[in-house]
């Protein structure tokens, strides 16, 4: 344990005790670290000089030692962490935390402890409601996948000449310090838990009602927590911090689905705008008659990505066509793909001047006084991969080409992604298949109106809503059922 609480009942003081501390105050051994076990060093006495205590058995002493400066009536003055503790408990992260009786979260979870309403004063309600929060955010961080990928980070960074090469060895180390962080939150937080519970079973030893009392409205306040935990644990992807590009095209059924398009391209504005996401129209190519044929936003804010990553997939719509003069009902599809913006820093991809074809031509538009009368429109061509990148949104041909070599960049950065993982579906889908039996959500305003994703079943009946922009429940919906669907990654 990092900090062990502990009530000194003569002066009701809370004391954020030091190993060190301690020991030099019961003239107990000192422990130094040694191959992940404590030995005790030779200037000890004879009687435990050569005696040797397990990891396991650590929390078991310090409880003891601590239970006999609660009766001792000398002050133990003591800093917050001692760094000889933190170097052990820092190479940790894989090892399980537990009680001084042994007592896990994976053992709390298997007693079948009740949970029961937040206002019950259960202290074992409450420990088994963040135990199961636990549960589920190492199962949607893939616990057991992150383990194996800090070992290889580890390794790698361990190689003599890893900085021979700094730009890999940067985005070796950012990584490793990204896990590394990640996994230490969560397991302070398990670690707060037990730590409450032996204060708990310390109090009740100890008969102080008091102390009971306040452990018990930590745990409580644990549990409240540890669902915003759960929450931050859907959007633990590397990229989805990211700021990200969403492009939506229309599917094939001409007007109707360039108008389709208009309007998802209209829902996700919103919905950034909601979000309070900074959103910018970067280009779009509008239909000759109504709608669009394609179009690309920027959306930038936290988690951005994170977010929109759901929505990637084709969307199709049933309503009766404002376009036909019969009053028939039609089927549209539109295809929306996500691509997060990685940034300078960390983008896996170089691009060579050589590799671009640049294409100047006039800005399209509605005309009138506001018509764009220059070649400021600009389009990139990156030769070697065909992927082509368009912005005429700007006011002027540097803006434009700015703003398309980023678009540009991050295609290609997902182009990498998904060779490198071969799970394309992981980042974007692709664009032309647009047709029946590719989709992932329906939007139905006649006969009847609903909107229902085909991946989660999660419906809503109010379409004008969601057109709106009310897209938190079916994302929320996919991200939670994506993560949890899968045992193995725990």
């Amino acid at each position: 344990m990092a900090s062990l609480l502990l009530r000194k009942r003569t002066r009701r003081n809370l004391w954020f005790l030091n190993p060190t501390a301690i020991t030099q105050h019961l003239n107990l051994p000192t422990f130094q670290s040694e191959n992940q076990n404590f030995s005790v060093p030779h200037n000890s006495p004879n009687s435990i000089r050569n005696h040797e205590f397990s990891n396991s058995t650590v929390s078991e002493f310090l409880l003891k030692a601590l239970k006999r400066v609660a009766s001792s009536t000398t002050s133990v003055f003591c800093r917050r962490f001692d760094p000889q503790w933190s170097r052990f408990f820092g190479s940790q992260t894989a090892v399980e935390p537990s009680t001084s009786d042994g007592l896990t979260v994976e053992r709390i979870i298997a007693s079948g402890w009740t949970i029961l309403d937040e206002s019950e004063k259960d202290w074992k309600s409450h420990a088994a409601a963040v135990a199961q929060s636990i549960h589920v955010i190492k199962k949607r961080m893939q616990w057991k996948k992150l383990l194996v990928r800090l070992d290889l980070l580890t390794a790698e960074l361990n190689k003599p000449d890893i900085w021979n090469d700094p730009v890999h060895a940067g985005r070796v180390s950012r990584e490793h310090g990204s896990l590394m962080g990640k996994m230490k939150g969560v397991k302070a937080f398990e670690r707060e838990l037990l730590e409450h519970i032996d204060m708990i079973k310390l109090a009740r030893e100890e008969d102080d009602a008091e102390l009971e009392s306040e452990a018990l409205k930590a745990l409580l306040q644990m549990r409240r927590i540890s669902k915003e935990k759960e929450l931050e644990a859907m959007l633990a992807g590397e990229h989805d911090p990211c700021p990200c590009y969403i492009e939506v095209q229309a599917g094939a059924g001409g007007t109707e689905s360039m108008d389709w398009a208009s309007m998802v391209m209209v829902m996700y504005k919103m919905w950034g705008q909601h979000r309070g996401y900074k959103v910018t129209v970067v280009d779009e190519m509008p239909g000759e008659i109504a709608g669009i044929k394609r179009a690309t936003i920027k959306v930038d804010g936290e988690y951005a990505y994170g977010y929109a990553k759901a929505e990637v997939g084709v969307h199709r719509l049933v309503r009766i066509s404002p376009f036909d003069s019969n009053k028939r009902r039609h089927t549209s599809f539109a295809a929306v793909a996500v691509i997060p913006i990685l940034g300078d820093g960390s983008t896996p991809v170089q691009i060579n001047e050589s590799d671009l074809r640049i294409e100047r031509f006039r800005s399209g538009g509605a005309g009138g006084q506001h018509a764009n009368t220059t070649d400021s429109a600009v389009r990139i061509v990156h030769i070697p991969t065909g992927i082509t990148a368009t912005c005429q949104n700007e006011r002027s041909q540097h803006q434009n080409k700015a703003s398309a070599m980023a678009v540009l960049r991050s295609r290609l950065d997902q182009l990498e992604m998904a060779r490198q993982a071969q799970m394309n579906a992981q980042h974007t889908q692709s664009l032309t298949d647009i047709t029946w039996g590719n989709q992932i959500r329906s939007y139905v305003l006649h006969p009847y109106q609903m909107v229902k994703d085909l991946r989660t079943n999660y419906e809503v009946s109010d379409p004008d809503s969601v057109l709106e922009g009310d897209l938190d429940g079916f994302i929320m919906s996919y991200l939670s059922a994506f993560l949890d669907k899968d045992d193995n990654g725990q």
